[in-house]
């Protein structure tokens, strides 16, 4: 589409309509506040409710207790007690293992649900990815079931142990390392496997050769994603780990609302950082990387049909194992045995009643307050409160997670400019790794006059929300980046040419097209929100609790009827996550892009 010059500084487009086009300089001039409003207000966002209440929540640990100035002798104090390195020991220990065994059976999982066509595929992909969406408490509540003494497995005794951790930790991180590789797998071009596979290379040398090269940026992202995530986890630690076992995360939790010690857990705070900006650096690279990947796989899938037998060439002759045998094998069994083996038994569990017998009497049970009047609210009270907040923590984390996208998403010429690009990229991911305690109470120590406005936050009803989108932005930039990634840079310069203002470039080059990833953006960032539990259980009001904090409460309830209370209400919890990601994969389709 071309413009041919016209007086004035008009172009005659197409059936001969003029086209004003603006000066150069006004031009920039519109483009610059557009970009400046579009960084400037997730920046103004996460600056006021993130990295204030972190750095407020950190720096009162290295004052000193007299109130003086600085403080370091708080490192040394923590570093000192064998405690702090039996809990890194820990932390590293299972996000090692957690990672490594999350790789070993994704990858497989990838094949099989990305590579492979089949029926019920869709459900499948949305099957795998409930565990991450479920609330961490849920998680710990459906392996405790599995595990105690008179559960299914609870003659193998790994209830409140590490293997049991480890185990939940590749149940939640599973579908991460599955959607991001097989995101790729998906539509990288068959040609060159194929090739070496006429040269005479088996199945298995074509993939360690061919394949494995080209998938290594996505599944070293996809490891260094999923090893953030095992170092930082909470609800599953606190539930599985009883007394013996715990995380960075868990102490910063214990030191600041059971020992009131700011100081350890400011320490403690600071090194959880450092952890999670290692492995932000080395998923930023490793995501750039795969990026550049797609750019040079195909656009639409090269997925196959299943093959699971090849039948004999000789008449009558028996067939033989395909390919794709032990890759669906295994993948099945780690979807029933790891995946639905939780699940089911937290449903099965749900309906057995003090007594030995079976009924409904802990879902009739949901609409009361617990044995001894355990909670403030009911259950119920408690689900609409959840999906209230959900619901505005998703419109927040939508807006701001789209226009971190959107900026983050452009491919400066200059150097200074893609390392800018870059800054702002890893910045607005923090809030994945840091952790959700130390955010919470940093909002109750900082919000009560924020920016100087006369209005207390904590005592609004926005402090839950906000701290919930705060959770949810990274998932959504992370969502829909790789679509905005993926538009050729020539249509937006192409509309530009024709006279299109920033705005209206927007509106019909990067909108439609992000578009394609927003149904999926809104079920995670909704999915998470219902599920959040680290920030929400400071700053949660008794009467307006949401399911999480209510499980938990249940959870720590002397009693039969409270513990079957707190199993059906996981239950009603995971139907919610479940059918939003249904929906959420429904939406989707099979369009590329919009994996983590």
């Amino acid at each position: 589409m071309t413009a041919e010059p016209g007086p004035s500084g008009a172009g005659v487009g197409p059936g001969g309509t003029v086209v004003r086009r603006r000066g150069p300089a006004r031009g920039r001039l519109a483009r610059g506040v557009l970009w400046g409003v579009a960084a400037g207000v997730p920046l103004l966002f996460l600056g006021v409710f993130f990295a204030w209440p972190v750095v407020a929540l950190v720096a009162r640990g290295f004052v000193a207790p007299d109130g003086g100035g600085l403080d370091l002798s708080g490192f040394a104090e923590v570093f000192s007690r064998p405690r702090t390195w039996r809990i890194v020991g820990l932390t590293l220990a299972q996000a090692v293992l957690g990672t490594a065994f999350s790789v070993l059976l994704g990858v497989p999982g990838a094949y099989v649900l990305y590579r492979c066509r089949f029926r019920g595929r869709r459900a499948l992909r949305a099957l795998v990815t409930v565990p991450f969406v479920l609330p961490t408490v849920v998680v710990g509540v459906a392996f405790r079931s599995l595990l105690v003494q008179g559960g299914p497995l609870g003659f193998l005794q790994l209830d409140e142990t590490f293997a049991a951790i480890v185990v939940a930790l590749v149940f939640f991180n599973y579908s991460v390392v599955v959607r991001t590789v097989g995101g790729l797998w998906e539509h990288l071009d068959p040609r060159a496997e194929q090739a070496a596979r006429a040269l005479g290379a088996t199945p298995w040398r074509a993939f360690r050769t061919v394949t494995l090269p080209a998938l290594t940026p996505a599944i070293a992202s996809a490891a260094s994603i999923v090893f953030l995530f095992c170092s930082t986890a909470f609800g599953i630690v606190l539930v599985l780990g009883g007394i013996r076992y715990g995380t960075i995360e868990t102490e910063i939790w214990i030191q600041t609302t059971q020992f009131l010690d700011l100081r350890a857990a400011a320490v403690l705070s600071v090194v959880q950082l450092v952890v999670v900006a290692a492995a932000l650096t080395v998923a930023n690279r490793t995501r750039a990387r795969r990026e550049r990947a797609l750019d040079l796989s195909s656009a639409s899938s090269s997925a196959h049909p299943l093959r699971l037998w090849q039948h004999g060439s000789v008449g009558g002759s028996a067939g033989r194992p395909g390919g794709d045998l032990v890759p669906t094998a295994l993948t099945a069994v780690v979807i029933v045995v790891l995946i639905g083996l939780p699940l089911g038994t937290l449903l099965a569990r749900s309906f057995r009643v003090p007594g030995g017998g079976w009924g409904l009497e802990n879902y009739a049970n949901l609409g009361t307050t617990g044995g001894r009047n355990a909670l403030s609210v009911t259950v119920w009270e408690a689900a609409g409160n959840s999906l209230r907040i959900a619901a505005v923590a998703t419109v927040l984390a939508v807006v701001v997670g789209g226009l971190v996208a959107l900026v983050v998403s452009r491919r400066p010429r200059s150097r200074t400019g893609r390392h800018a690009i870059g800054l702002l990229d890893s910045v607005f991911m923090l809030p994945l790794g840091v952790s959700a305690v130390t955010v919470g109470f940093g909002f109750l120590i900082t919000l009560d006059r924020p920016l100087g406005l006369d209005v207390d936050l904590r005592t609004s009803g926005m402090l839950v929300p906000i701290a919930q989108a705060v959770v949810a932005i990274p998932l959504v930039v992370r969502t829909v980046l790789p679509t905005l990634r993926a538009i050729d840079p020539r249509l937006r310069e192409a509309a530009a040419t024709l006279g299109a203002s920033p705005g209206r470039v927007f509106r019909s080059v990067d909108g439609p097209i992000a578009a394609r990833s927003l149904g999926l953006a809104v079920g995670f960032a909704f999915a998470v929100s219902l599920g959040e539990f680290g920030a929400t259980s400071f700053l949660a009001r008794p009467d307006t609790a949401t399911l999480p904090v209510v499980i938990f409460r249940l959870i720590g309830r002397p009693g039969a009827e409270n513990y079957g209370m707190a199993l059906a209400a996981s239950v009603v919890l995971a139907l919610l996550t479940a059918t939003v990601m249904l929906l959420a994969e429904r939406l989707r389709g099979d369009r590329p892009g919009g994996e983590f």
